[in-house]
């Protein structure tokens, strides 16, 4: 995957979409991880039994292979820093998948290019040449990317000394289709044919080809499979392999993996995965049907010739309905009949908010269709920017000077900026003619502004922020800060986006103390700048102005439910929850307040129900329903033809605003892959490799036979805590709507809560009062899996480490990965139900050794 970062960034400049939403924090996210003097691997959230890396970013894993006693991964991994760039592959090896020796740097960048994600294969007949069948050598076959042009193709390295060293084929490369989004090869051999099986991808066509080689240097295309399935983001890190189906060797299905960025199931990165059959050239998925949703009442179908009861506000929805497109829009597809609502109407420009009239809800579900843009709703802010709260101005950089700030580097220039710069997408929000806009010579300078001291003798410092998502404590920040006595209190970033929006810092604690306001880009790579304005102290705090383009459902003049678009014109199915809210008045409101790329809203066929719509997305196949698995690739050449994953323990969406230094960036749990039957569907299965089980502390603590009603309890008592835990726990359905774990439990309602809900059979782990959560809009949730209970019973198997929870339900059809950062003290386990009784029937806890030792 490797260009996700580049590919992100490029859809980001083109479309100019992404929503300002400050990221804020009541402390530094500098965390204690940077306190000079401690050891490596014992910072706040650093992983005990999940590989990282001892310094610096790291994210896909690369080149998993198998030899001479030894797993080896390869991983994305940038040498010089913390944050994406220089792409090269970090190397580790491991006798048993959980105790991890870092190895030096194995295949670095250059002047020419970057070492983007692929595969290692051993060659043990020697076909390339490289090596002798007494000594095979290791083959790496990578994506190049060429720095100067940004084409991507595939290239290969070896190794004759166990992968220690490495050298690049003089011949590279070896393929090129002169593409930028062709990456990310996994290579095996394919015994039918007795050659080599490449299975790469077409990152932005969401296809995945197939080539075929007897040397590893020259390649036939076979086939291509897809579009298919979740398409809403680019295709990354295909895998291919055969497993038997429920253990029977006599019945093999072939799974072909494919990682989506963004688009998947829980928001953002995600494993997506298909089931069939490979004949040597040609994937062929197993055929799902047509998808019927339920039957229900139709509330608004916007087939007729005006939008009823429905009113508007703007301009963006029109007088009526849409027949379809609009003028200047793509084809637009997905919706039923011949009307829908657009917010298209001149443009993207436009904003507006289309409103049912109250209804009392008495349905169960609400089930509609959405598409256009993908900027969600967020908590907080309002539909129109009004006056600035009353206060002192600290700084609005009019008049054509900085005053008596001080600047150093050339990121800043010698006077604020007029809007605009160069090469810039068009900026907006800021209040005048004047601003601090870093964008000079565009992203490649650096430098800091600092402002004279003052005395905070407000409860509020308001400010407009926008530009880069780099945050402090990252390696090369874009950010706000609040110094005081020199140390920063407080900062703030950008979300990748040119409008500034208002942010504030809540500073009543710091009252009378003298401060400065630093503004810092040190950052040269996408969306390195920083955009600030209207800099000031004020009793009251500044609100954001909202950027959705969303579906909201509004019960007591709050927003509970929320859906968007997925920057497609193409519609979908989405569905809300109305079972909390029944009997309350509401109301549903269509909503479009963003003007830039992809600032449009559909939607269409609102319908009461019994039961949830389920998009493409929910239908698609998922290794992982949680926020934080993406990249997965397999083992080759494993013992006993045993296929193991491991994902990249994060998501593109926060990657690289993850309070974590001096790494960023984890590995999941290895995990034995396998092919089970579930509710009558071939589905792919997982369980974290045997081996971690060799972490487990002493006896454990077990509880059995407790029935819970209604209530959180400690479970078992003080012996059942941990930082890093094993837990495997077995209800007995009952009453209860809900029931489940919490970990990490502790001061201030601090849980990370593991929990089954009876009425929608899911699995979910909400991740909202988890410790540090607001480095970004949309890390704190929930995320779901469907899972049933089998025979009245459901089975939970938890790994919890110091930042990250890994559920695995029922026999591994339902797997949810979250990180998390909870605050070092918080190490409770609770049993819980709501709304009724369940009974425990066993719950055993493992304290689990670091691995690091």
């Amino acid at each position: 995957m490797s260009a996700a970062r580049v590919s992100r960034e490029a859809r980001v400049r083109m479309m100019a979409a992404v929503a300002i939403v400050c990221t804020l924090s009541a402390a530094p996210l500098t965390p204690r991880d940077l306190v000079a003097d401690t050891p490596p691997y014992s910072e706040t959230y650093r992983p005990q039994f999940h590989f990282t890396a001892e310094r610096n970013w790291m994210n896909d894993p690369n080149g998993l292979v198998y030899y001479e006693g030894e797993y080896h991964l390869f991983y994305q991994y940038n040498p010089n820093g913390n944050s994406w760039g220089d792409m090269s592959w970090g190397h580790a090896v491991s006798a048993d998948l959980v105790h991890w020796k870092q190895l030096p740097l194995a295949l670095s960048y250059d002047d020419n290019e970057m070492v983007f994600s692929g595969s290692a294969v051993v060659d043990w007949d020697n076909t390339t040449g490289f090596g002798t069948k007494k000594n095979p050598p290791m083959v790496a076959i990578y994506t190049s990317h060429n720095k100067s042009t940004g084409i991507q193709a595939q290239s290969i390295g070896y190794s004759t000394d166990r992968g220690r060293t490495w050298t690049k084929y003089q011949g590279n490369t070896v393929i090129d289709i002169g593409s930028k989004d062709f990456r990310d090869p996994k290579v095996q051999w394919y015994e039918p044919t007795k050659s080599w099986l490449m299975t790469v991808s077409l990152s932005a066509e969401h296809k995945v080809q197939f080539y075929s080689s007897k040397n590893l240097k020259d390649w036939k295309l076979q086939s291509e499979f897809g579009p298919a399935g979740a398409t809403g983001g680019v295709w990354e890190c295909p895998d291919l392999f055969p497993l038997a189906v429920d253990g029977d060797p006599k019945k093999t299905k072939w799974v072909l993996v494919v990682n989506i960025n963004p688009g998947g199931i829980a928001g953002g990165s995600a494993t997506q995965y298909f089931v069939g059959d490979y004949d040597g050239k040609r994937f062929t998925a197993e055929d799902k049907g047509t998808y019927t949703p339920p039957t229900g009442t139709v509330v608004q179908d916007f087939e007729s010739t005006d939008f009823g009861s429905w009113t508007t506000t703007g301009t963006a929805f029109g007088t009526a309905p849409a027949a379809g497109a609009v003028d200047g829009q793509g084809a637009v597809s997905g919706y039923d009949g011949k009307g829908l609502a657009n917010s298209f109407h001149s443009g993207d420009g436009t904003t507006g908010v289309l409103a049912s009239p109250s209804f009392t809800v008495d349905s169960k579900y609400l089930n509609f269709k959405v598409g256009g843009g993908r900027h969600p709703h967020v908590d907080g802010t309002v539909m129109e920017q009004g006056p600035p709260p009353a206060g002192t101005i600290l700084a609005d950089f009019e008049g054509g000077a900085y005053g008596g700030w001080t600047a150093t580097g050339d990121a800043f220039g010698a006077a604020p900026a007029t809007g605009t710069l160069p090469n810039q997408q068009e900026v907006s929000g800021f209040l005048g003619s004047g601003l601090v806009n870093s964008y000079r010579n565009g992203d490649s300078t650096t430098g800091t502004l600092t402002s004279p001291e003052f005395t905070i003798d407000k409860n509020y410092v308001n400010f407009l922020v926008g530009g880069g998502n780099h945050p402090v404590g990252s390696e090369n920040p874009t950010a706000v800060e609040l110094l005081v006595d020199g140390q920063v209190v407080r900062s703030t970033t950008g979300q990748d986006g040119e409008a500034l929006d208002w942010a504030s810092w809540d500073v009543k604690d710091l009252a009378g103390k003298k401060a400065q306001i630093k503004i810092v880009d040190m950052n040269t790579t996408g969306w390195g700048h920083i955009n600030v304005d209207h800099i000031m102290l004020s009793d009251a705090q500044a609100q954001p102005v909202s950027q959705e383009t969303s579906v909201n459902l509004i019960v007591d003049g709050k927003v509970v439910r929320s859906a968007t678009g997925a920057d497609s014109e193409i519609l979908d199915w989405a569905s809300f929850d109305m079972r909390p809210y029944a009997g309350k008045e509401a109301q549903i409101q269509i909503v479009d307040m963003n003007t830039a790329g992809w600032g449009h809203i559909l939607a269409d066929r609102f319908t009461e129900a019994d039961a949830p719509a389920k998009s493409v997305v929910q239908r698609a196949g998922w290794a992982d329903h949680g926020k934080d698995y993406y990249a997965a690739v397999s083992w080759e050449n494993a013992p006993g033809g045993k296929r193991y994953m491991i994902g990249w323990m994060n998501n593109w969406d926060y990657s690289g605003a993850i309070p974590t230094s001096p790494w960023r960036g984890a590995q999941s749990i290895p995990r034995e892959m396998a092919l089970r039957t579930v509710d009558g569907r071939i589905r792919l299965t997982s369980q974290p490799v045997n081996s971690v089980t060799s972490l487990r502390q002493g006896h454990p603590a077990s509880a059995a036979g407790t029935t819970v009603k209604d209530t959180s309890k400690t479970l078992i008592g003080s012996a059942a805590k941990g930082k890093a835990l094993d837990i495997e726990a077995t209800f007995s359905l009952r009453d209860a709507e809900r029931f489940g774990l919490k970990v990490r439990t502790g001061a201030n309602g601090e849980e990370t809560v593991i929990g089954y809900d009876t009425t929608t059979q899911e699995l979910y782990v909400d991740r909202s009062h988890s410790g540090a959560v607001d480095f970004d809009s949309t890390f704190p949730g929930v995320q779901t899996a469907p899972l049933r209970a089998k025979g009245g019973k459901v089975h939970l198997r938890i790994l919890v480490d110091w930042s990250s929870v890994e559920v695995f339900g029922g026999s591994g059809e339902a797997v949810i990965t979250d990180q998390i950062f909870p605050d070092p003290a918080s190490q409770g386990v609770q049993v819980f139900a709501e709304n009724g009784s369940v009974k425990l029937d066993k719950a055993v806890v493992w304290r689990l050794d670091s691995a690091h030792k």
